[in-house]
């Protein structure tokens, strides 16, 4: 099963080089937490078309109406491993 979460970047700081927020940079980065952006998961979605009435709604409320791309989504496979090295098992007693 397909999922997808949709996250909020909330910028603390001006990058761009007009002075505007910059959401995503060249390499896909889009959030940067050592300038103090922040980073809030709105919800989990199974349908693209749910994410994007999300933002559509959110877009109208305080706080988004002003920054209105600070929104982040991808597609992301539910019951799939990530980590699959890595793993060790100590018995009880070492």
């Amino acid at each position: 099963m397909i999922v997808y979460p949709l996250w909020h970047v909330g910028h603390q700081n001006e990058a761009g080089d007009d002075g505007s927020t910059v959401h995503v940079d060249e390499s896909g980065v889009f959030c940067d937490e050592s300038d103090g952006d922040d980073v809030k998961l709105l919800g989990i979605y199974s349908t693209l078309e749910q994410v994007e009435e999300r933002m559509r709604q959110a877009r109208l409320l305080p706080g988004f109406r002003d920054e209105p791309e600070c929104f982040y989504f991808d597609a992301c496979e539910l019951d799939e491993d990530h980590w699959t090295e890595g793993f060790v098992r100590v018995p009880p007693g070492e």
